[in-house]
């Protein structure tokens, strides 16, 4: 059987030192062929070019500044050759095997459309933390068919996944209309509507953590539960959950709102009536609010 080509899609702009090192671990990957695909969302300069055009296994890409990682993403999508894509930001680090046996687990496991798993935490300089991310006390909440456990719970990492590139087309790419860092949650989130899930717990992924990060903006998370909404709406509408199964969707996102109540009461109120005008006549979600403000 042929190796299947990877795309590796890397969003960057402004972090050359840290691109540097994240393309060294990405070219560094035991699995070949591979095509990597840095797009450029509109850093001053050429440093980001000069780095690139180094390496003939790396395709560069300007584009005007976008606010945010969706589109440098669509567009690493749309150029992408793979029958697999991955990504990775401009700051965080694979090792050396990460896409080998990810790609042997879809091989082996056709029904899945996609494979993730948990991630190390290192600093901004890059030395090792104690901290892992992205890991439950049960994997098996992770993995298999997870449409009913994720929305409103938890998210993938977003250098971990492998996925097969047929969903990403049947799914959609990542949406640009809303806030970045919550573009990924989204995107995610609709994809387990549509395949299932395998949690390989190995951790091959290195994810820095740094004042920089887009995800460290913890406000603009207020709005998620809503974003989350709309997908769960569509997912109804096409048939993809029924309406018992729906109204389990709802209440995880009530709850997970109502969790962000110390982040600011005011906003989360108002998010609750535009989810469900008389979510305060249902006692859980009464039982929810009264912990969250303890």
């Amino acid at each position: 059987m042929e190796t299947p080509l990877i795309s590796i899609i890397i969003p960057t702009l402004n972090r050359c030192d840290y691109l540097a090192l994240t393309l060294e671990s990405v070219l560094n990957q035991t699995h070949r062929p591979i095509e990597v695909i840095v797009v450029d969302d509109g850093s001053i300069g050429n440093a980001n070019r000069e780095l690139c055009n180094k390496y003939p296994e790396v395709s560069y890409v300007w584009i005007e500044n976008s606010g945010g990682p969706a589109k440098p993403r669509n567009v690493g999508i749309e150029k992408a050759n793979g029958d697999f894509l991955a990504f990775v930001d401009d700051d965080d680090i694979w090792l050396p095997e990460k896409l080998q046996k990810q790609i042997e687990v879809l091989n082996n496991h056709p029904g899945f459309g996609l494979v993730h798993g948990p991630c190390s935490v290192i600093d901004e300089n890059g030395s090792l933390t104690s901290e892992i991310i992205g890991r439950s006390g049960d994997p098996m909440e992770k993995h298999g068919d997870v449409r009913m456990r994720m929305m409103g719970n938890w998210t993938l990492m977003m250098p971990t996944p492998l996925v097969r590139k047929e969903l990403v087309l049947e799914v959609g790419r990542f949406n640009e209309e809303i806030p970045a860092a919550l573009e990924d949650v989204e995107f995610w989130v609709r994809c387990s509507f549509y395949t299932k899930f395998y949690f390989l717990d190995d951790l091959l992924v290195r994810y820095r953590k740094h004042s920089n990060n887009i995800s460290s903006n913890q406000v603009k998370y207020l709005k998620l539960p809503l974003y989350l909404n709309e997908v769960r709406k569509k997912m109804l509408v096409i048939n993809r959950i029924n309406t018992v199964e729906s109204a389990a969707l709802m209440k995880n996102l009530g709850r997970m709102q109502l969790k962000m109540m110390k982040r600011g009461r005011v906003k989360v109120l108002r998010n609750m009536f535009t989810l469900d005008p008389f979510w305060f006549l249902k006692l859980n979600n009464l039982k929810v609010l009264a912990k969250s403000l303890t």
